[in-house]
């Protein structure tokens, strides 16, 4: 069995995007003012939210735990009925249509949070640059024939 480097590349960003999402989303549940990661509460003042709890869990639960789901089903390309039904992309594997909705997820959740600080720090700009680089890992002749159902 031949190993394809872009599968490779795509699931150690994949466990990098989970295990940052994991420690961060979780830190901001454990400590939802925001001190174990020193953000001061007031960049929630122009966001619906009073405290990074509800932040903090949908890091955690879409960037952290979906990716861990995501890698399964990149490597043992499982058939699941329920991913199939949420596939929208029914010609290719769940599995790698799901990446896209993380890198879309990741790019809309990175606009938001730009939009309610109204301002944009490097790290915006990295995430943005991440979700893009998944998206161009995906988009490859390798990866497209190895998930082509």
């Amino acid at each position: 069995m031949k190993t394809n480097p872009s599968l490779i590349l795509l699931v150690i960003l994949l466990i990098l995007l989970s295990a940052g999402a994991l420690f961060g989303g979780g830190a901001l549940m454990i400590s939802p003012d925001g001190n174990l990661l020193q953000m001061p509460i007031s960049f929630l003042e122009s966001s619906p939210f009073k405290n990074f709890f509800i932040p903090g869990l949908i890091l955690f639960s879409i960037f952290g735990l979906f990716p861990i789901i995501v890698i399964i089903g990149l490597i043992k390309k499982p058939s699941c009925r329920i991913c199939d039904m949420l596939n929208l992309l029914k010609d290719m594997h769940w599995s790698w249509s799901f990446c896209i909705y993380i890198s879309f997820a990741l790019i809309i959740w990175i606009q938001v949070q730009m939009m309610i600080l109204n301002t944009v720090f490097w790290l915006h700009t990295f995430y943005v640059a991440y979700a893009l680089t998944i998206l161009i890992i995906l988009i490859l002749s390798p990866i497209r024939r190895s998930f082509n159902e």
